[in-house]
């Protein structure tokens, strides 16, 4: 029997309460489909009311149990928004005898329901949080009061509670909602409020106060499109029955949810089997496009075509028999090009793997591109700083080429990011941090590089040395670093040997390795070589002083970096604290830290902590380096 089915809320009450007082051999009270949701398509979701005490029930589609079956007992644990109207019109007995029933609504809740409470007038006011204590929403609407602006926001307390509802760990959610009037003053609109309710899973039972300016059709469609049961008082003194009905039709009550086969617009018969308690059927027909409007027809075949059920195993058939022609013309192709392929040897035509012939388009269009992104830039002084990192770090790459990585890599991360994201400000940041990637890797390996050459070089200077006091050329002492050195400096010194057999002056060429490898040392050394040689003098000795005042140059560089190795770790600590603490934080307690992310005002203390965090680490980066 349903609330809304002509019986006015007094004879409900009196046939519940006479259902109580039946003994306890009595029959027990029959299975019926209390709503049925269809708003999540395909989705469904069927609220069911079964006898006290009985097993889960089971769901047929049109005779065949369905599969994929979700049930949530309602009556064991759920989460229940009260929302109370406070408008001018609820002045007086209404909203008293509203505030009385709903407070006798919350001290007869099950212990493991969480109710929170929200009046709204001209505007949504929250009283009480979600807790399993009904102590501060009983406290709360104890001190509500009518509102004294007029207007009535009905769809925005909707919308507030839903998302409310949404965040709930409860599987169970329900709205209450109690009105005499219509919504005149909400943002948002009908269509806004089942689409927020429906995406949060809330099951929404309106009740109206009938009266000179109560319209129930909304509501009516409200709760038919959350899977609810409007409710209708004939005063406010029927309000206390109605909360009592409603109480303990969710006390009984299961949600069972499923993925339907049905189309849009179809017509379904849902039956709900009780082990031992009964069976109850209803039909629905499906949200979505009616069956006429989702097939119009271009006018080539008939409308009727589309509707019949044959319609869908001739269109099968057609996509299947395109499949397999498209098949038999890839097949014959290929049995034309192996023909060819068997006659080439005879014709005398020479003939191309296909590998070969598949890969020379790629590799073709992929030089054209890079040579022309080269022609295009070479000009730019970031382009050529680029391209002497690249160099540094002795990758095999060109400036161009690492300029797409990046864009490639920014790409992807940004795609990943709003795929598993999805707000705005994380999908920025994913993209700027994919796109600087590849770059902070290249600098890292010319980084690494560089400290190589540099901690080579004064055994390299001996080595020279040694090699000059035996008689040998310059030349030779350089081909004795090649022939003894370690990488990398045995490689760059390999190149100014090449540079100078091709008829470079040898000055020139050390001078370009130095550039080449960014060391001030070794800047220092080739300066200091070029000078020698100009004006004179033994080499040997100047490569033994030059290998002591580099050495001594490194031991005061440790001795600096160990001073300040504190100061350091302090600017590393205090830097990565927040971003930790934001990651562990989010982690946790994810609802804590959504306005951060969400809202414009938590972008913005993102961006202004990111510029002081990033002043902050410059000022203690200059504080603790050193320049020698």
């Amino acid at each position: 029997m349903r609330p809304d089915s002509g019986l006015t809320p007094k004879v409900a009450a009196a046939l519940a309460a006479f259902g109580l007082m039946l003994p306890a051999g009595a029959k027990a009270a029959p299975v019926h489909l209390l709503g049925v949701d269809t708003g999540d398509y395909p989705e469904l979701r069927v609220t069911v009311v079964a006898p006290a005490g009985s097993r889960q029930p089971g769901l047929r589609e049109n005779g065949v149990p369905v599969t994929g079956l979700d049930a949530i007992n309602l009556g064991q644990a759920k989460s229940v928004a009260l929302l109370v109207d406070r408008s001018e019109s609820m002045k007086g007995a209404k909203l008293h005898d509203a505030i009385a029933a709903a407070r006798q609504f919350i001290a007869a809740k099950s212990p493991n329901d969480r109710v929170m409470v929200i009046a709204f007038g001209h505007n949504v006011l929250p009283l009480a949080g979600f807790s399993n204590s009904g102590g501060d929403a009983d406290a709360a609407l104890a001190n509500l009061t009518p509102d004294t602006t007029s207007g009535t926001a009905l769809w925005d307390a909707v919308v507030a509670a839903s998302k409310k509802l949404g965040h709930e760990d409860q599987r169970g959610h329900v709205i209450i909602v109690l009105t005499d009037g219509q919504d005149v003053s909400s943002t948002a609109t009908f269509n806004t409020a089942a689409a927020v309710a429906n995406r949060a899973d809330v099951s929404i039972y309106p009740i109206g106060i009938t009266g000179r300016d109560y319209t129930p059709g909304p509501l009516r469609d409200l709760a038919g499109a959350t899977g609810g049961t409007y409710y209708e008082a004939s005063s406010s003194s029927d309000l206390t029955a109605v909360y009592s009905s409603i109480g303990r039709t969710l006390s009984h009550a299961w949600e069972l949810r499923y993925l339907t086969a049905a189309r849009p617009g179809d017509v379904i018969k849902l039956t709900s089997i009780v082990p031992g308690g009964g069976l109850a059927s209803e039909s629905v027909r499906l949200a979505g496009i009616s069956g006429s409007q989702a097939v119009a027809s271009p006018g080539v075949l008939p409308t009727s075509f589309w509707l019949s059920p044959a319609a869908p195993v001739i269109v099968s058939l057609l996509v299947g028999g395109l499949v397999l022609l498209a098949a038999g013309f890839v097949f014959a192709a290929r049995h034309g090009l192996w023909v060819r392929a068997r006659l080439q040897p005879h014709i005398g035509q020479p003939s191309k793997s296909r590998s070969a012939r598949r890969k020379h388009p790629q590799r073709t269009l992929r030089q054209t591109l890079v040579l022309a992104t080269d022609r295009a830039l070479k000009n730019l002084r970031q382009f050529r700083s680029i391209e002497r990192l690249i160099e540094r770090a002795d990758l095999p790459l060109r400036a161009s080429e690492l300029i797409y990585i990046s864009i490639g890599s920014g790409a992807i991360l940004g795609f990943f990011g709003a795929v598993t994201i999805g707000s705005m400000l994380p999908v920025l940041i994913f993209v700027a941090a994919g796109a600087v990637a590849p770059f902070l890797y290249v600098r890292f390996k010319a980084s690494g590089r560089l400290k190589a050459f540099d901690n080579q070089l004064p055994d390299l200077l001996i080595t020279m040395s040694a090699s000059l006091k035996a008689g040998h050329s310059f030349r030779h002492s350089i081909q004795a670093v090649v022939d003894e050195g370690a990488q990398p400096s045995a490689k760059e010194f390999t190149r100014v040997l090449s540079e100078t057999q091709l008829g470079r002056g040898i000055d020139e060429a050390l001078g370009d390795m130095a550039e080449r490898v960014g060391s001030k040392n070794l800047e220092f050394v080739v300066t200091a070589v070029t000078i020698q040689r100009q004006v004179g003098g033994s080499l040997a000795g100047l490569f033994d002083m030059v290998a002591e005042t580099v050495r001594q140059r490194q031991q005061f560089v440790r001795k600096v970096r160990g001073l300040t190795a504190m100061g350091r770790m302090s600017a590393y600590i205090l830097i990565a604290l927040p971003i930790f603490i934001a990651i562990a934080i989010t982690l946790l307690n994810p609802e804590y830290m959504a306005p951060l992310y969400s809202t414009s005002a938590g972008h913005a203390l993102l961006i202004i902590g990111t510029v002081m965090m990033t002043v902050g680490s410059a000022m203690l980066k200059k504080m603790v380096a050193f320049k020698g």
